[in-house]
């Protein structure tokens, strides 16, 4: 928790673009004005050593004799009071360069500052309006990412900049990123009729000849071997479709609770669980989310079927729903062979399976756990898989959390 502060605080100290800007711009500012004062003061100062050492050279070349010649003093005198004036007056030049620089120096510093500080103030504002098409074109990423609505744009009418550039170039993509959705959502609309009929119409003419009162023991049991592929070939296609429907589906969210659709599930897969002998533990607490009921239901049957299917004989199959943490959360664990932790990754992978599975068809075609992972991803939610102490796998689901649908 104490990291996650941290992290958290750190990402709210970190400079964005904006007052990076600002502080270029005020330390542009800055340099140019210390520069300027440098060279100002090195002006003066050449200006006050040019106009001071002449005029003292005549000062005293001419004072000289007046002093000694109006003073009847001895000759030591004289001379020490010429020396005294010249150095007063030598003295009092000095005083006033240092002065004039001093000041110089000082309200030129003061002068800078203020200047300085309300460069910052203007470098900020110049920075926010420099950068406004930038946060225009983050907020429509933002909106788009988040409403899978390919059909907005940016549309930016400034002039033609390096912005302008950036503003079309991404709306251009928006265009072709919707016609390859549209694109991919027709094929698998046309893949779904153009598939599954040719096999729904074998399906049909071999159960017919399988049924006719000629077939011969021989026929029958061809035909039943048939039907076991046909149907094989059914569940390949709809997972495919289901997959290529989900990764990149357009969530059409609703109140729900998997509570109630594990409940659901869980009375569909009872006569497979009791043929195979594995018992059904449930846990179902109130676990609101929002998501498409069909696709959510798909999630737990493939989550559910994968834990009977993929178990031993007499073994458990337990789910649990709650709601944790602005989580919906669903749990399935069975008590299925041993699985390597490093294996846990790959099962999500398609057509992936632990061991020999890859030639047993009767235990579905090797898509259940993509979907489900695609399905949570579309929602907004993540999977997790961990392997189960003595055998087995425990795979947990999380969708946003809702507000209760009943």
């Amino acid at each position: 928790m104490s990291a996650a502060r941290t992290a958290g605080f750190a990402g709210r100290l970190r400079p964005t673009i904006r007052l990076r800007l600002t502080i270029l711009y005020t330390g542009l500012f800055l340099g140019a004005g210390i520069v300027l004062l440098g060279l100002t003061y090195l002006l003066v100062q050449n200006n006050l050593q040019r106009q001071g050492e002449p005029a003292d050279d005549r000062v005293f070349t001419a004072a000289g004799p007046a002093l000694k010649g109006t003073a009847p003093m001895p000759g030591e005198a004289s001379e020490l009071t010429v020396q005294r004036v010249q150095g007063a007056l030598i003295k009092g030049r000095e005083d006033y360069r240092r002065k004039t620089l001093n000041a110089l120096l000082t309200q030129g510093g003061i002068a800078l500052g203020l200047v300085g500080a309300a460069g910052l103030g203007f470098g900020w504002l110049l920075a926010d309006r420099a950068l406004r098409p930038v946060h225009a074109i983050t907020e429509t990423a933002r909106r788009v990412a988040r409403s899978h609505d390919l059909t907005e744009r940016i549309a930016y009418e400034g002039p033609r900049d390096d912005v302008k550039e950036l503003a079309d170039t991404f709306d251009t993509m928006l265009g072709r990123l919707a016609r390859a959705f549209d694109g991919q959502r027709r094929f698998v609309a046309n893949a779904s009729h153009e598939l599954r009929t040719p096999l729904a119409i074998n399906r049909t003419l071999v159960d017919v000849a399988v049924r006719r009162p000629d077939a011969t023991d021989d026929v029958k049991r061809l035909g039943e071997s048939l039907l076991v592929v046909n149907g094989r070939h059914e569940r390949l296609i709809d997972g495919l479709l289901t997959l290529a429907g989900t990764e990149n589906a357009v969530v059409d969210a609703g109140p729900l609770d998997l509570a109630d659709v594990a409940g659901h599930v869980l009375r569909q897969a009872a006569a497979e669980a009791e043929a195979r002998g594995v018992t059904a533990d449930r846990l179902l607490g109130p676990a609101p989310a929002s998501g498409d009921p069909v696709l959510v239901e798909r999630l737990v049957q493939n989550l559910v079927e994968n834990a009977i299917r993929h178990n031993r004989d007499g073994g458990e199959v337990r789910v649990a729903t709650r709601g944790r943490d602005g989580w919906a959360e669903l749990t399935v664990a069975n008590t299925g062979p041993p699985v390597p932790a490093y294996e846990i990754e790959t099962i999500f992978e398609p057509f992936r399976r632990l061991g020999n599975d890859r030639v047993r068809s009767d235990r579905g075609s090797g898509l259940g756990l993509s979907i489900v992972r695609a399905t949570a991803t579309a929602h907004g939610g993540t999977v997790t898989a961990a392997p189960r102490p003595g055998g087995g796998l425990v795979v947990t689901v999380r969708l946003p959390a809702s507000a209760s649908p009943g």
